[in-house]
């Protein structure tokens, strides 16, 4: 069925203070995989709260999250509908570690993509550190709203896809992730049951439930910041991709990453492309 248009465009996305502390940032590099070379001092710079912590930049996709607001029946939306589809970030400032945040969440945009076909939602985010209202970080999301097109709007979507270059990669990372890893991730603040109740996923019709499509972002990150950035967070600007399909938790991640910033992803165990179309670039 197509969406509801009007309840969705005038859904109220809940601002979001967070009061971040250094516990909350170095869960969420675990959350993400940093860590799984704990001998690594370059990745304990993320994980362990006690020394000079460092927030891997991803972590703006969890900062002043508004949760799982499509899962809502006042949204007008289907949440077994509802595929991650495309996510960007950009960096407008160093991420703080601990302090106030707000999230503010809008959506920029909707497209219809045909009668029982699907619909494309894009939001957009901000994020301001409180104590001065500086802007730290921007996030844009594209939503992939299945079945829910067929209700009269635009029908060209936003931006254009970055195109990889078709030589080899300059760089393969492989990078896994563990089989509880979405159970972790879903207390940054993400807890849509698709990736938690088996149940929930057999009815949206995968065979268990699937890695968060930003989970995978932030292992993506992780691979960028280690291969590209020499593990100096504060050297990422922005990175942007496309999820191809969806990853298992357990499975391992192979980055394969250009010189230039761009990247793809693949799961190793079943040679699947998971995110294409990536670019990343730094300072």
């Amino acid at each position: 069925m197509p969406i509801d248009v009007e309840k969705l465009l005038s859904y109220p996305i809940p601002e979001v203070r967070q009061s971040l502390t250094r516990q909350q940032t170095a869960f969420y590099a675990l959350s993400v995989g940093v860590g799984c070379e704990p001998l690594d001092e370059r990745q304990l710079r993320f994980v362990d709260y006690r020394r000079d912590l460092q927030a891997l930049p991803s972590m703006a996709l969890v900062l002043g999250h508004p949760g799982f607001w499509l899962g809502d029946p006042q949204s007008g939306v289907d949440p077994k509908s509802v595929v991650h589809g495309e996510q960007a970030i950009t960096l407008h400032a160093d991420l703080p570690v601990e302090g106030d945040v707000i999230g503010k969440t809008e959506i920029v945009g909707l497209v219809d993509k045909g009668e029982g076909q699907g619909a494309l939602l894009y939001t957009r985010k901000h994020i301001h550190a409180v104590d001065d209202g500086r802007l730290l970080a921007s996030t844009l999301s594209t939503t992939f709203l299945r079945g829910g097109g067929g209700f009269g709007g635009d029908n060209t979507p936003q931006g254009r896809a970055h195109v990889t270059p078709d030589t080899a990669p300059d760089f393969s990372i492989d990078l896994p992730t563990r089989p509880e890893q979405a159970l972790y991730y879903r207390m940054n603040g993400d807890d849509n049951p698709l990736h938690a109740d088996p149940a929930v996923a057999k009815a949206a019709g995968f065979t268990q439930p699937i890695l968060h499509g930003l989970c995978t972002f932030g292992v993506v990150c992780h691979a960028l910041i280690r291969t590209l950035g020499r593990y100096d967070p504060t050297s990422l600007r922005s990175m942007a991709l496309r999820f191809s399909s969806p990853v298992l938790p357990g499975e391992t991640l192979r980055s394969e990453i250009w010189r230039d910033g761009s990247f793809r992803a693949r799961v190793v165990e079943r040679d699947a492309l998971v995110v294409s179309n990536g670019l990343a670039t730094f300072a």
